[in-house]
């Protein structure tokens, strides 16, 4: 079961890592991410968009490695690590659920919940 909830979990993230790279790219789906004030993201969100991709690829490995698909990280590390992101991804439950576009709001915060419940359910493993 923990190796589900990881894989689905990076499989979520994969298509995250994808919206993050079009967002950089200049596609018109900021109203979507970033508080949603910009159709374009400006440079800097464009850059943090980015960011983001390598981000997901690291949860990807800390969900991946917990669950023991991947030998990666020693296990004290990885098990702290596995609950700072838990709580990361429920952080992101709320400020997407407070964003003021209201795209984001209904696309990204059950996104978020998904992310967050699947990292809690391969914490708790």
């Amino acid at each position: 079961m923990i190796t589900v909830a990881a894989v689905a979990a990076c499989c979520v993230l994969a298509l995250l890592a994808v919206f993050q790279i079009l967002l950089a790219a200049g596609l018109p789906l900021g109203r979507f991410a970033w508080g949603g004030s910009h159709r374009v993201l400006p440079a800097k969100f464009r850059i943090g968009s980015a960011v983001s991709v390598i981000l997901y690829a690291l949860f990807a490995v800390i969900l991946l490695d917990r669950a023991q698909v991947v030998e990666a990280l020693p296990e004290t590390l990885s098990s702290v690590l596995i609950w700072v992101l838990t709580a990361y991804l429920f952080v992101g439950v709320l400020m997407n659920a407070i964003s003021r576009s209201k795209p984001e709001r209904w696309t990204m915060t059950p996104v978020a919940l998904v992310l967050g419940v699947l990292s809690l359910a391969v914490a708790l493993s």
